[in-house]
């Protein structure tokens, strides 16, 4: 179990519906976190995170406090990037996020992959309370390493604790740790020739419009990447899966031999999510 900082050293975000817009109302900045908070067209509040140096150095730590008021639409990314460095006297660096979407709000947070340098240390927490109504659509990513310069999965340690509740009752609990100097990074079991993994977690409620619409999305990329039976894993550039965990609640994983090759898959749930009905644009074409 990740522990959370609390206290003087979080974050904090609160979006709330003004006169019919989604406007943020509270913003609080603990370095090494800057929020920008660019104009949306449409019904949405923008939200961008970054940090100074452009990365997250040995021992920092980011506690984030986001509440999405009642009616609120909300999109949450990274400006790029962001990039772990190698730990200093065995320190861990550390992000924590608790999100709250209230009663029929959307939530979008899909932000770039977290890059894991050589000897990096990085753990991370995000635990989402989603309201009645309420619909949350999570992307988490990262990278095994500098991959360019042909840097591959050479970080000490990454762990990821995911909690989602809807109306009080916790539906998924995502544990994921992992150490390659414990384990064959490039063993079939583990990662094989992939080196972007991003997953995806979808919750809300059954029968809102909002949901069925994403849902009816992920049933068809399903269709559409479901192997074949002479199916070989080494030529595939990517691979995807798609789980209905529970009753209003779908995680999708996918795996990239690089982020560009998760990009067809990105910008197809952009384009989705820019639906009217949802964020009524898309933010990485302002973005790219």
């Amino acid at each position: 179990m990740i522990e959370m900082h609390q206290a003087v050293n979080s974050s904090e975000i609160e979006v709330a519906l003004v006169r019919g817009k989604s406007k943020l109302i509270t913003c609080k900045n603990i370095q090494p976190l800057k929020i920008l908070h660019p104009n949306a067209h449409q019904n949405t509040c923008h939200l961008v995170l970054t940090s100074y140096g452009g990365g997250m150095v040995s021992s920092d730590v980011i506690n984030i406090s986001i509440k999405c008021g009642a009616h609120t639409n909300t999109f949450m990314g990274s400006q790029s990037n962001t990039r772990i460095y190698k730990n200093v006297l065995n320190a861990v660096t550390e992000q924590n996020i608790e999100g709250d979407v209230a009663e029929s709000a959307l939530t979008v947070v899909f932000p770039d992959p977290v890059v894991l340098q050589a000897e990096s240390r990085f753990r991370q927490s995000q635990y989402w309370e989603v309201g009645p109504g309420g619909l949350l659509f999570l992307a988490d990513w990262f990278q095994s390493g500098r991959t360019d310069s042909g840097e591959k999965y050479l970080f000490d340690t990454y762990l990821s604790e995911i909690k989602i509740s809807i109306d009080g009752k916790l539906l998924v609990l995502d544990r994921f740790n992992f150490a390659p100097h414990e384990n064959i990074a490039d063993s079939p079991a583990n990662f094989g020739q992939y080196q972007s993994m991003l997953s995806i977690y979808v919750a809300g409620t059954p029968d809102d419009l909002r949901f069925k619409k994403i849902e009816n999305k992920l049933l068809e990329i399903r269709s559409e990447t479901q192997p074949a039976l002479n199916y070989d894993a080494g030529e595939q550039k990517c691979i995807i899966s798609l789980t209905r965990a529970r009753e209003g609640v779908y995680i999708l994983r996918a795996m990239g031999k690089s982020r560009i090759d998760l990009q067809p898959l990105c910008a197809g749930l952009m384009n989705l999510l820019s639906a009217p009905e949802l964020l009524g644009y898309n933010p990485m074409k302002r973005k790219f």
